[in-house]
């Protein structure tokens, strides 16, 4: 029997892996998860999915047990500042896109929308969030509460069988280094074998698979199945193994990051409840409001910016809050793992592939592979069907994302300097090109955008393009053979159901003291 895991390195990773297996497998699974306590965690994927509540459900957590203990806000959409021109901004929000006459309420918007804010006028949560309120009500019930009612019948789908059926109305921030703290306390009381230590050495057999990992000062640790969580090291996947890193960076050329953890009055300040991304020069800046801070930092290019510059530019962005916060700077690795599976090892987070945070995709990515491991489990024979499922699921995910962040940066109108100018010329990946070539005459949908699950709908795409204002977009010719009187009454319920929760719904902050 194929029991033995064997986990190295900790993180959102390691802990996330660890916690949802005992919670799918119970006893019948031996976990070790080993990790070092001289090398940090990147410790700043702290915004998510809306998906990511599965996980949680799964794990059997409700928010009130784990979202005080890791500083938690909700999420309700990401909000882009100035990709189009300086002052504008628009939401990609958490919210199931309507549709009139088999149309969807963006294509009605485009032939005559009330105003100029598709965003505002097709979707209620932008100006939820412009107000700061939650989406729940002190009570805990829910803007809709359907989401709430039909959570038992979605429960143990995975998240590709999950898309399309609902939209939940919000995700996450939370402090990621406080999420593995108590994921990893969930974990050890149902068992799993926690080792501080460092690995000095992978062993490989004849076959030239994993046999054990020897560390500095528990000796060999052995098991069946190895899961890498060494973030952009690599340590078995890449490195033991040999297992080529494909890059991403000739499509996406932002290469590093600066982060801070700024302490501040959030009851003053009050949350936001949303992802902002900020352009800028060379990148974008990324601010996160949690309960007792904000996570902010910028993503860039090196060609066109130093490390120096960028931590200037984001103590500026931010204020005299910044003064004394320590900076953290990160070289990411844009890309993945040509296989993410090979033999009886596992690359699970950053040792299996990264693109920038762009629209959070970090702890999806883990999300995702979690899930498709236990869909997947070996048994004793290895069954190769099963690692090459695994793989091709793990992979299209991410071509998915890289090809829908591209799109990003080829929709922005902003083009003021060379980075931005280099953003509407660089190479894209195959397919692109054509993709928005048709869109220009008819909005994404399920058959023009990327073939694979990768987490993101169609409607995901509409937000970006209709947003990012590069792109002249035209609605469907066929809107002008329709009558568009219920699309007209669509807007308008938009409109008062707007109006009734900006007037009803509490502010983000005074709920999340509520449920401290």
């Amino acid at each position: 029997m194929l029991n033995r895991v064997v986990i190295v390195g900790g993180g959102t990773a390691g802990w996330m892996t660890a916690s949802y297996f005992k919670a799918a497998f119970g006893d019948r699974i031996d976990i070790t998860l080993v990790e070092s306590g001289n090398v940090g965690s990147v410790g700043v994927g702290e915004a998510t999915f809306s998906d990511i509540r599965h996980f949680f459900e799964f794990l059997g957590l409700k928010e009130k047990d784990w979202m005080p203990a890791c500083n938690a806000t909700y999420k309700l959409a990401v909000r882009f500042e100035n990709w189009r021109e300086p002052g504008h901004y628009f939401y990609h929000p958490f919210e199931q896109m309507r549709s009139v006459n088999g149309f969807p309420l963006t294509d009605w918007w485009l032939k005559d929308g009330p105003t100029d804010r598709f965003d505002k006028d097709c979707f209620v949560m932008p100006s939820v969030i412009d107000a700061g309120l939650s989406p729940r009500r002190m009570d805990g019930t829910l803007i809709d509460q359907p989401f709430d009612e039909g959570a038992d019948e979605m429960q143990g789908l995975t998240m590709s069988e999950h898309q399309g059926k609902t939209q939940f109305p919000y995700a996450y921030h939370f402090e990621a280094a406080l999420l593995a703290k108590y994921l990893a306390k969930y974990s050890m009381e149902r068992g799993v074998k926690h080792v501080v230590d460092d690995v000095e050495h992978v062993d490989l057999d004849d076959r030239g698979w994993i046999s054990g990992v020897r560390t500095a000062e528990h000796g060999d640790l052995t098991g069946d199945l190895f899961v890498d969580c060494t973030g952009f090291r690599g340590l078995l996947i890449n490195k033991a193994l040999e297992e080529p890193f494909v890059s991403y960076q000739d499509t996406l050329p932002n290469d590093s990051a600066i982060a801070l953890q700024v302490p501040m009055d959030m009851e003053k300040r009050g949350i936001r409840p949303c992802t902002t991304a900020t352009a800028q020069d060379a990148g974008w800046i990324w601010t996160i409001p949690l309960l007792g801070r904000v996570g902010t930092g910028y993503v860039y290019a090196r060609d066109y910016l130093s490390p120096e510059e960028a931590e200037r530019t984001l103590r500026e962005f931010v204020g005299p809050a910044a003064a004394d916060v320590e900076a953290n700077h990160i070289r990411m690795r844009i890309g993945r793992s040509r296989n993410s599976w090979v033999n009886n090892c596992v690359a699970i987070g950053l040792s299996s592939g990264f693109v920038e945070p762009l629209e959070s995709t970090g702890i999806f990515f883990i999300h995702h592979a979690i899930e498709q491991l236990a869909k997947n489990f070996p048994g004793p024979d290895w069954d190769p069907g099963r690692r090459d499922r695994y793989n091709d699921a793990v992979g299209h995910v991410m071509d998915g994302v890289r090809e829908f962040l591209v799109v990003h940066y080829r929709s922005a109108k902003r083009a003021d300097n060379q980075y931005w100018r280099d953003t509407k010329t660089r190479k894209i990946p195959d397919g692109v090109a054509r993709r928005m070539e048709q869109w220009k005459t008819q909005l994404p949908d399920s058959e023009t955008i990327y073939p694979y699950y990768h987490g993101l709908p169609p409607y995901s795409y509409m937000c970006v393009l209709l947003g990012m204002g590069g792109i002249d977009l035209k609605p469907s010719p066929a809107l002008g053979l329709s009558d568009p009187t219920l699309a007209q009454r669509e807007f308008e319920a938009i409109r008062e159901k707007t109006e009734q929760l900006t007037k009803t719904l509490p502010k983000a902050y005074e709920y999340f003291s509520q449920l401290r």
